[in-house]
C-alpha cells in the first residue's frame, strides 16, 4: 500500500481548514496510509528582509529535510514546479507507486521552500499560476491527492 505524508512548515491555526484537512485525511485513508507531519515555522518581524526571509526558509529547509521518510518520493510543492491535470497526477502517483511505496509532499512556508528542499525534490509541483491562501492550498493539495487516487481506482468522485 502507497504510503503518503504531508509534510509542512507550521500548523494550521483556522478551524474551517483544519476541518477540511481531517476529512480529506479521512477520505485518503481508504487509498493509502495519510499521515500529516509539521516542523515550526520560523518567526520573523513584521515586514522581513530578503535576508531574514532566507535565513528562516534555510532554517525551516533543515528541519523539513531532517523529517523526509527515508526512500520517499519527494514532492516540493512550489510555483516554479511543473502543473498537472488531475488525470496526469493520477499517472504519477501511479508511476511513482511501482518505484516504492513512500511519497512526501512538501508545502513550506508563505515565503515558500528553501532551495536545498528544492534540490532535495524528485519532483517541483505548481498548483497553479495563480495565488492561494497558503493554508488553502494544504487542502486543494490533499484534495487534488484524493482525486488522483479515485481516478486510478476508477472511483467515481473525479467526474
Amino acid at each position: 500500500m502507497l504510503n503518503i505524508t504531508l509534510l509542512t512548515v507550521g500548523r494550521i491555526k483556522e478551524e474551517h481548514f483544519r476541518r477540511a484537512c481531517e476529512e480529506y485525511g479521512k477520505m485518503l485513508s481508504g487509498f493509502c496510509r495519510f499521515s500529516q507531519e509539521f516542523v515550526q515555522a520560523e518567526k520573523l518581524s513584521g515586514d522581513p528582509s530578503d535576508k531574514e526571509i532566507q535565513i528562516a526558509l534555510n532554517k525551516e529547509g533543515e528541519s523539513i529535510l531532517g523529517k523526509i521518510p527515508q526512500n520517499a518520493y519527494t514532492v516540493a510543492m512550489c510555483i516554479e514546479g511543473r502543473e498537472m491535470t488531475s488525470p496526469q497526477l493520477a499517472s504519477e502517483l501511479e508511476r511513482i507507486s511501482l518505484r516504492g511505496s513512500n511519497v512526501c509532499f512538501i508545502i513550506g512556508s508563505s515565503f515558500g521552500l528553501g532551495e536545498r528542499v528544492k534540490e532535495r525534490a524528485d519532483l517541483r509541483l505548481s498548483m497553479s499560476k495563480m495565488t492561494f491562501p497558503h493554508n488553502l492550498a494544504r487542502v486543494m493539495l490533499m484534495e487534488q491527492v484524493y482525486r488522483a487516487l479515485s481516478i486510478s481506482g476508477n472511483r467515481k468522485y473525479h467526474k
